[in-house]
């Protein structure tokens, strides 16, 4: 790699399929050298597909990469970092019973089969004194801040000798104060024509302290782009959310009832790493009304469905189920009538070697009929149980005893919305409902919902997609930094408003 500035990085074209969903479709994008770019877009708009296909993960299906307008190839990671490409990600991929220094000199693409860690430790102490910021190299990562580790992280990438540095939502796990410091000391490498800079980000006003540039992508298309300093932070989450409603209502019954089912006080949860997520939630949910939590990724969304659905303790406030307290243990979710659909089913509320049929009698395997005593269960009666269900919600194949691990991602949607529906429902949470569906599973799983709604269901819609909250809720409530700052009737919302709250500039 040469001693000059970075390279511009540039894609023309890119359209990348999964089957039937097409996740980017002519995606044009450009990275200038020594500029720190800002790459926005709600979860599902493709930002995370278009940088793996310039990291070599995933390969377009059309269009070109190119590097200082000559195009390049690349088929993998290991190629991406030949041209001097490197990427932060979300989730830390450091080794924690490691040192810093181990872990610096494993990510190297060749190692003789014998390391002189002497001369390894020389060497990373050197480039450590011209680096921003520093860790010790005899710390043992599992020991480090949440912080420092991310420095390890984009460190072990400047040490790989790294020119362009993609980070994907680097500042998730720090506080403001952390992630300012880190984001800080990147802007001043791009500065210093070290570095080129793509970050792919939530954050409205990290993008206005930090960015140059800034490209939005809605539902896997190229919306804008522009200088930060040209842009207003509301016309940006505008480009993030679009000015209009494109799905129309689906037929809904008129709500006559004001009886409140579920009522949540002060809520407070904490994260995996003991940081406070969830900071004092108060919301109240009627019998036949759909509430919609609208938020990007990462403020507290996802831990609040855990605690409603007995996945995660609650470290303060209350539960009430129609006007009783609640704790959601496996009796009182079947007495309360509290069913849920969680993100990602197949990894989170089913068990993919076992049966459709299986998967579709956890609820009710030991009652009648499908068990005798609370403990004979008829492997026949769950049989012809399952395939009433697959009927009635068109699942597809067809077939109880084929493993659920085996069906489309759509199917198997389906199949945990009939097994949470089957039953008498009072109280239905549901998180991402329809992420990464096509348009036919998408519409029969909210058809599926505003009926519940309509039979009088009270129900919690979690959901990034902000045109499927105002399609289907009655009330939406905008969540941020872990509390509810904004509520407004669905039909009629003001968009840009929504989006300034979702970023937290509201005012």
């Amino acid at each position: 790699m040469n001693d000059g500035a970075p390279p511009d990085l540039q894609t023309l074209g890119i359209t990348k399929r999964f089957g039937p969903l097409t996740a980017l479709k002519d995606v044009n994008f450009r990275l200038r050298s020594c500029r720190f770019h800002a790459l926005l877009g709600e979860n599902g708009a493709g930002k995370s597909t278009l940088v793996k296909c310039i990291m070599g993960y995933y390969h377009p299906d059309e269009g070109t990469i190119s590097l200082d307008q000559q195009q390049v190839t690349i088929r993998s990671p290991r190629d991406a970092q030949a041209f001097g490409i490197g990427m932060v990600y979300q989730q830390f991929t450091l080794i924690p019973n490691m040192t810093v220094l181990e872990n610096l000199v494993i990510s190297k693409a060749k190692l003789t089969p014998i390391i002189n860690w002497q001369k390894e430790e020389h060497q990373l102490t050197q480039f450590m004194e011209k680096m921003p910021f520093k860790v010790p190299l005899t710390a043992r990562v599992g020991s480090l801040a949440a912080g420092e580790k991310q420095k390890v992280e984009i460190l072990k990438q400047l040490a790989l000798q790294n020119r362009i540095l993609i980070l994907d939502e680097p500042t998730s796990v720090l506080t403001p104060q952390e992630a300012d410091e880190m984001l800080g000391h990147l802007r001043a490498m791009t500065l210093g024509r070290q570095l080129s800079v793509l970050i792919i980000t939530h954050k409205l006003r990290e993008v206005a302290a930090f960015a140059d540039d800034v490209t939005v992508l809605r539902k896997g298309r190229f919306v804008g782009s522009g200088k930060v300093s040209e842009l207003k932070i509301t016309q940006m989450a505008e480009m993030m959310v679009g000015s209009e409603v494109t799905a129309k209502p689906k037929q809904r019954n008129e709500r006559l009832s004001k009886v409140p089912k579920l009522v949540l006080q002060n809520i407070r949860v904490k994260n995996d790493i003991g940081v406070e997520v969830v900071r004092g939630v108060h919301l109240t949910i009627h019998e036949g009304e759909i509430v919609g939590v609208a938020g990007v990724s990462g403020n507290g969304q996802h831990e609040l469905v855990e605690v409603l659905a007995g996945q995660r303790q609650a470290t303060a406030g209350t539960i009430h189920v129609h006007d009783q307290p609640y704790q959601p243990t496996r009796e009182k979710i079947m007495r309360h009538k509290i069913f849920c659909l969680p993100e990602e089913p197949l990894q989170n509320t089913c068990v993919g070697r076992m049966t459709v049929a299986e998967n579709l009698a956890f609820r009710n395997f030991d009652v009648e009929p499908h068990a005798v005593g609370g403990w004979l269960m008829s492997r026949p009666a769950l049989c012809r149980s399952a395939r009433g269900l697959i009927e009635r919600y068109n699942i597809k194949p067809p077939y109880p005893e084929i493993p659920i691990q085996s069906l489309s991602g759509g199917n198997v949607q389906r199949a945990v919305l009939a097994r949470e529906l089957s039953a008498d429902v009072e109280i239905l949470i549901i998180a991402n409902p329809c992420f990464g569906l096509d348009f036919l599973a998408m519409e029969e799983i909210r058809l599926q919902i505003v009926a519940a709604r309509n039979r009088g269901t009270a129900v919690l819609l979690v959901s990034e997609d902000l045109d499927e909250i105002l399609e289907l809720s009655d009330r939406t409530v905008v969540m941020f930094n872990g509390r509810l700052v904004y509520e407004t009737a669905s039909p009629g919302a003001d968009l840009a408003v929504i989006g300034r709250h979702m970023t937290g500039h509201a005012t």
